[in-house]
């Protein structure tokens, strides 16, 4: 699979209702987690959990970064997880697609084989990182203090974009149904 195989979902198509989310900010060192509130408006830092990168042959198993987002999976009973999908200010994969690739495909084989069918989708997370480190510098933040959070608020500002694109995206939906409903009745149908 090439980077240019992995395209970022739209938030709200295929949309699993109401509940809590999961976001994914996957760098080389470190995953990044934030979950939104059950009503799905607004996003927050949950934790840091360091990469297992320990390959054996060509497949990395299973690790403590999988096992940890599964505990977290269980606590937060999420009804999607959303990967952040590096872009370039095109729009094209970096080098970094890779890991978010191996890290979505570890979880949904592990969420399919725990019984859970929670999709796993991936959002485009052009400059999320810059923006969480420059707002984490705004507020004072050393750049070595930085580095235990700077995953966390990245993870917040892809799930924050999907949560407002959701939001968005099912309000026109619904206004296009009312108005069909409403051309409906209009012409007697």
């Amino acid at each position: 699979m090439g980077l240019e195989d992995i395209e970022p979902s739209v938030a709200g198509v295929d949309d699993p209702g109401d509940g809590r989310r999961l976001a994914l900010d996957v760098g080389t060192v470190r995953i990044g987690i934030a979950s939104s509130d059950r009503d799905a408006r607004m996003a927050m830092p949950v934790e840091t959990v360091p990469r297992s990168h320990k390959r054996v042959g060509s497949e990395i198993p299973d690790g403590e970064d999988i096992r940890r987002i599964m505990q977290i999976v269980r606590e937060y009973e999420p009804v999607e997880v959303i990967i952040g999908l590096p872009r370039d200010l095109k729009g094209n994969g970096s080098a970094s697609v890779v890991h978010a690739r191996d890290i979505g495909q570890r979880l949904e084989r592990v969420l399919a084989g725990a019984g859970q069918a929670i999709p796993v989708r991936f959002a485009d997370e052009r400059l999320t990182t810059v923006i969480a480190t420059q707002a984490l510098h705004a507020s004072g933040l050393t750049e070595r203090a930085g580095r235990k959070v700077v995953d966390q608020a990245a993870a917040v500002e892809i799930l924050q974009t999907w949560l407002d694109a959701r939001r968005s995206y099912l309000a026109t939906s619904q206004d296009k149904t009312q108005d069909e409903d409403g051309e409906a009745d209009a012409n007697g149908v």
